[in-house]
């Protein structure tokens, strides 16, 4: 996650490009708990990202040996559970550097449900829970559906984004130089940008602007997103507050074109009040993450139970949205 925030435009959220998500079908399945053995590949995966940032001068940053071989493990992982894989090739300030596109095999591409994390740490560390969490869990979290041999009513794809760190750059290169037909096949666009940080907060995206807060209610059809994560958290027992769309991650691109979003977020470098330590436990008046951005961002930052958590809600997003037909 960048330190600035990268703020949408008024106009561009009131576009109406996207597709709308019911309501009610949305929560029929947040009661799902995610198989413990998932939860435990995604600690494996970091495991793997901890190991390649330590073969690679300690990082995974965008344009570095280290952010390659992080995209060719996930790459590999995909291709091999049978989805259709795109490096996507584009400039920043480190030179050229990638986006990895997923998609399943089956599901109607005229309805696309995406689930996005961005890959690349900073310069300074490892980067495992910003943004190897995110990364690690969607991964599973695809691996997981896969497995399961069902056919997707929609098409699912999941995009592990580059140089977010340099300023949101590779998922704003994929959203500018999608065609409009292209974009309009987007449902939805659940974004994952840490998920375990240590003193763990459970932030859902403020879809409906139900907080009253910053950048005002995300595009037709994310209340409904943040109504299915919020019910997965507080069935996971973390009840979830809102957090602004201030286009500090991912999602901000889409947002900006009427694509519904939302996501979570375990926080950063703000720090924990007493009330949301007495919701959630952990230390008030202290950061979400002390090591936001820094070289101990690594596997030992990550909170365990938070992970689980959000690997919980994320895997019972991709089932929902995999057989619920978006509707316009």
């Amino acid at each position: 996650m960048p330190d600035r925030p990268m703020l949408a435009t008024a106009a561009a959220l009131a576009a109406a490009a996207a597709l709308v998500l019911p309501t009610a079908a949305l929560a029929d399945n947040t009661t799902q708990a995610a198989p413990r053995a998932g939860v435990l590949a995604v600690q494996d995966h970091l495991q793997e990202l901890q190991n390649i940032a330590g073969a690679h001068n300690g990082n995974r940053a965008s344009g570095t040996p280290g952010y390659q071989a992080s995209l060719d493990y996930i790459k590999g992982k995909l291709d091999e559970a049978g989805f259709t894989t795109q490096v996507q090739e584009f400039p920043s300030l480190a030179g050229t550097t990638y986006n990895l596109i997923a998609d399943s095999p089956g599901g109607d591409a005229n309805n696309v449900v995406m689930f996005g994390a961005h890959l690349d740490s900073v310069g300074e560390g490892p980067g495992i829970n910003d943004n190897g969490t995110g990364s690690a869990a969607i991964l599973q979290a695809a691996l997981d559906y896969a497995a399961g041999g069902e056919t997707p009513t929609n098409k699912l794809r999941f995009a592990f984004w580059g140089a977010e760190e340099e300023g949101l750059v590779g998922s704003t290169h994929y959203v500018e130089t999608l065609p409009e037909a292209d974009r309009d096949k987007i449902a939805a666009y659940l974004n994952f940008d840490m998920v375990g940080s240590p003193n763990a907060g459970y932030f859902t995206y403020d879809g409906d602007d139900s907080d009253g807060v910053g950048a005002g209610p995300g595009p037709e059809g994310s209340a409904q997103i943040e109504k299915l994560l919020n019910d997965s958290l507080a069935a996971a027992g973390a009840p979830a507050e809102g957090t602004d769309f201030d286009g500090r991650s991912d999602y901000g691109p889409f947002i900006e074109v009427g694509i519904p979003a939302g996501g979570t977020f375990t926080g950063a470098e703000e720090t924990k009040s007493p009330e949301q330590a007495e919701k959630w436990g952990g230390q008030a008046g202290e950061a979400f993450d002390a090591c936001y951005h820094q070289s101990c961002d690594t596997l030992d930052n990550v909170d365990t139970q938070a992970l689980e958590r959000n690997f919980a809600a994320i895997s019972n997003a991709v089932t929902t949205y995999a057989a619920q037909f978006p509707q316009p």
